[in-house]
């Protein structure tokens, strides 16, 4: 049986939660029902789906904020070419779904590896384009009128509480299989490792051998093909199309995955920190509602989340922090 490994990150993000947990089960009445629990394990499922895409191009050494609009293209094509089809199921609906998303992820690694740009140019450009061309020609108008294997509630575990009916819905399930098939795909293949590799020393792992384009493919890929079923799985928990439902969130992703200890410039990161990074994050936001607090303190948790990510990841800091560490040296000199 292989050992559960927790990093210092993990272990800090874990006293955190257990600390808000009891804070907020303190200070507010319906925080710790099981009702309250299983909302925010449904709300948070395709964020975590989102996560875990975005781990792997982070692990990568690269960078994409274009995945959530990416998602909304996919749930626009999905449900016009299902009304093509005459209605389908969900099997069809996973099917369009995974295809049109990795073929999104894959024009954002074909851009970034063929042209050799950088990763976060090419995803803020195709970011405008994915969401400008959704709106010009959707016209911004959402569309309701989804087939019923899509909109019906699927309940995988369901119990009547006093504080009211508490559910666990598809995109649950649909997250621990997201979670699952990343997690075999990080931790158990040559790729995975090959991944971690490139984003650490992207020249040492050319020179050993590891096809960098394919490298770029794989990782944009994947998180294309999270991206497009965890924009099915907001199509079903919200039952409708909403071209911009998705618009902005992908810095609450970013924000939630730095925070669960993943790099800002490649090789490191974990499954276990993406979904405690999400989770924290989603407690917060949960937290702050029930307190009344206005939603814009959760925006600004959110930005100097990434602020303080993006200082530590800089050359900049580790000067500062080897400065720190000069006086010893210099007195031994």
């Amino acid at each position: 049986m292989p050992k559960l490994r927790i990093g210092s990150t993990e272990r800090w993000l874990i006293l955190v939660i257990l600390a808000m947990v009891v804070g907020l089960g303190f200070t507010t009445t319906t925080f710790l029902t099981l009702s309250n629990i299983f909302d925010l394990l449904n709300t948070s499922a395709v964020n975590i789906i989102f996560g875990v895409g975005l781990l792997v191009v982070l692990i990568a050494g690269g960078i994409d904020i274009s995945f959530t609009v990416a998602a909304s293209v996919v749930q626009y094509l999905t449900a016009l070419t299902v009304a093509q089809l005459g209605g389908g199921d969900w099997a069809l609906g996973f099917a369009l779904a995974a295809v049109f998303g990795l073929m999104l992820g894959c024009l954002n690694a074909f851009l970034i590896y063929q042209f050799r740009i950088v990763s976060i140019v090419v995803t803020i450009a195709t970011y405008n384009l994915f969401f400008g061309g959704l709106m010009f020609f959707s016209g911004g108008v959402s569309i309701y009128d989804l087939p019923d294997w899509w909109t019906t509630r699927v309940v995988v575990f369901g119990t009547d509480m006093a504080s009211g009916r508490a559910e666990l819905t598809l995109p649950v399930l649909v997250m621990v299989v997201c979670v699952v098939a990343t997690w075999l795909l990080l931790r158990r293949t040559t790729t995975g490792r090959q991944l971690y590799a490139m984003g650490d020393n992207p020249e040492g792992a050319r020179r050993v051998g590891i096809s960098i384009g394919a490298m770029h493919y794989l990782a944009f890929g994947w998180l294309g093909l999270m991206a497009g079923i965890a924009g099915l799985m907001q199509a079903h928990y919200a039952q409708e199309v909403v071209p911009n439902a998705l618009y902005g969130r992908e810095l609450d992703v970013l924000a939630a995955v730095v925070l669960g200890g993943a790099r800002l410039g490649g090789g490191r990161g974990t499954i276990l920190g993406v979904i405690l990074g999400i989770i924290l994050v989603a407690i917060t936001q949960n937290g702050l509602n029930l307190l009344g607090i206005s939603p814009y303190a959760f925006k600004m948790i959110v930005g100097a989340i990434i602020l303080v990510a993006i200082t530590l990841s800089s050359e900049g800091a580790g000067r500062l922090i080897g400065s720190w560490r000069t006086p010893a040296a210099r007195r031994i000199a």
